[in-house]
């Protein structure tokens, strides 16, 4: 194979993976824009359960991956575990048309969800991994356009299950139709996705963990399945219980814990500089992931509330969003800065220059307290307790571009600090602690919560601007301690290169003699 067809195999195969993450993020964050609203508007739900239940929610699938990177890993396979997952999910989001009021029955299928996103997610940023493994600058830079590639389909399913719900539930008065089809959409996403996987699977023949290479077990699929079943229930329960879902989060932030001192611990000399420095950006992660989860918690019922949905230009009317679609925001620039910082990452490492993924996480700090700021602000633009849009939008844009330099880099951290044979559990200890973090968030946005009998908009407007500017000050304090422990990761760095290239040379040296 020529260099150059080889380029075009690893593009081809990037591309396989990021089509079906892509159409994977269209039915969750479909869901996602809607789900808080759901509960509030339609359950009757009041603000502080709505938030909790979501964010557990949100940790339940966030830490179901780690799980379903060992079993990808281990027992079924990479590629045959992200399909099961994604089919799983497709179940989950069918099972949410449903139109009923019964909230066990909404918590069965978001269990279903969790286990199907706890199968794929691990799995399919471990095949992107395997696609350009060995390349650090090259690594970070299809990180970042993939996360680029999964949030053009979010973009597109925030801005429409809002308008499916409004518009058939205006065009069925009476009914609560809308929800349910807006979810139905989320369901034919997953379909697409798999349908697209199917065409194009053989561009990833060369990609997997080793079950891949053999045929299936099918008593360790049936196993699998059993155990996925016992977990949508253990899931409902948990959502159900709001003690258990506090209790869970100990327990796993206790088993992360754990698990990277055990592997720090048991791992060769020459690989620990690399876990300790993956162990210290994971724990700057969890602090993120707290700011992260007010998009669908606080942001979101701020949007609801005290943000005027009219987009105006120079006093011109523009267009109007229903509070739900302000969500898209977040997507929508994550794809105009994607571009931009994966060509400055690729320019810098060819020059030698690039910025160090601790310094980038500094970085991205800064720029998310910018967004909260702009966001405690919104009550110097507020008329009669309505903010102008444009709040929003500046704030999701600032706020963005934190994620990009934090969450964007956080699986290729994973993928340049740790061994490969540790890949996909690792993979899954850091969406674990992402989990711990977004329970955390929904706790803060509590903070925000808004009584029922509380409707004036000037009210409000002063409940949740007290919370932004609060988080811009804990975002600033985490960019403090970011950038405390540059050197430190400065040192962790150099000695990981070192060690990582001391054992390439022995391997070319072995196949010299060869």
């Amino acid at each position: 194979m020529t260099l150059g067809s080889a380029k075009v195999s690893k593009t081809h195969s990037f591309m396989t993976v990021s089509l079906i993450e892509l159409w994977e993020r269209f039915g969750y964050y479909g869901m996602q824009a809607l789900i808080v609203y759901f509960m509030v508007q339609r359950l009757g739900f009041d603000d502080v359960r709505a938030n909790l239940v979501w964010s557990a929610c949100a940790a339940l699938i966030y830490v179901s991956p780690a799980i379903g990177g060992w079993v990808g890993d281990k027992i079924l396979g990479t590629k045959r575990t992200m399909l099961l997952g994604a089919g799983i999910l497709s179940l989950g989001y069918a099972l949410m048309t449903v139109p009923t009021e019964n909230t066990w029955f909404l918590f069965s299928a978001l269990g279903v969800i969790v286990v199907g996103n706890g199968l794929f997610k691990p799995n399919a940023g471990n095949l992107v991994r395997k696609i350009y493994e060995g390349d650090d600058s090259k690594i970070d830079s299809a990180f970042t356009i993939y996360y680029m590639a999964v949030n053009v389909g979010s973009t597109i399913s925030m801005l429409l299950t809002p308008w499916i719900k409004d518009y058939v539930n205006e065009a069925y008065a009476g009914t609560h139709y809308g929800w349910h089809a807006a979810f139905a959409v989320c369901c034919v996403g997953l379909l697409v996705g798999l349908a697209n996987y199917a065409l194009m699977a053989k561009t990833l023949k060369m990609y997997g963990s080793e079950p891949d290479t053999r045929p299936v077990d099918k008593k360790k699929l049936g196993t699998v399945l059993i155990l996925a079943l016992a977990s949508v229930a253990l899931s409902a329960i948990i959502l159900e219980y709001q003690t258990l879902a506090r209790i869970f989060v100990y327990i796993a932030g206790i088993a992360v814990l754990a698990i990277f001192v055990h592997l720090i611990r048991n791992s060769e000399p020459s690989e620990r500089a690399g876990l300790i420095a993956a162990l210290v950006l994971t724990v700057q992660t969890v602090f993120f992931f707290v700011f992260y989860q007010q998009m669908s918690t606080s942001l979101a019922l701020f949007a609801l509330r005290n943000v005027d949905w009219e987009f105006e230009m120079f006093g011109i009317h523009l267009w109007t969003w229903s509070p739900a679609q302000f969500q898209a925001l977040n997507p929508i620039w994550i794809m105009l800065l994607s571009p931009l910082l994966a060509w400055l990452y690729a320019t810098a490492g060819r020059n030698n220059k690039d910025l160090s993924i601790a310094g980038k996480f500094a970085l991205g700090f800064a720029v998310v307290a910018l967004g909260f700021f702009i966001y405690g602000v919104a009550g110097q633009f507020a008329v009669n307790g309505k903010t102008s849009s444009w709040i929003m939008i500046w704030g999701y844009g600032a706020y963005s571009l934190g994620e990009l330099l934090v969450s964007g880099l956080g699986l290729a951290m994973i993928a340049r600090y740790v061994p490969a044979r540790m890949g996909g559990f690792m993979m899954g200890a850091y969406f674990v602690a992402s989990g711990i973090s977004q329970y955390l968030g929904g706790v803060v946005a509590n903070f925000a919560s808004v009584p029922k009998d509380v409707t004036d908009p000037v009210q409000t407007l002063e409940i949740y601007t007290s919370l932004f500017n609060k988080l811009g000050i804990a975002a600033v304090v985490c960019t403090g301690i970011a950038l405390a422990v540059l050197p430190l990761m400065r040192r962790l760095t150099e000695t990981h290169h070192s060690h990582a290239t001391s054992a390439a040379e022995s391997l070319a040296d072995v196949k010299a003699e060869q």
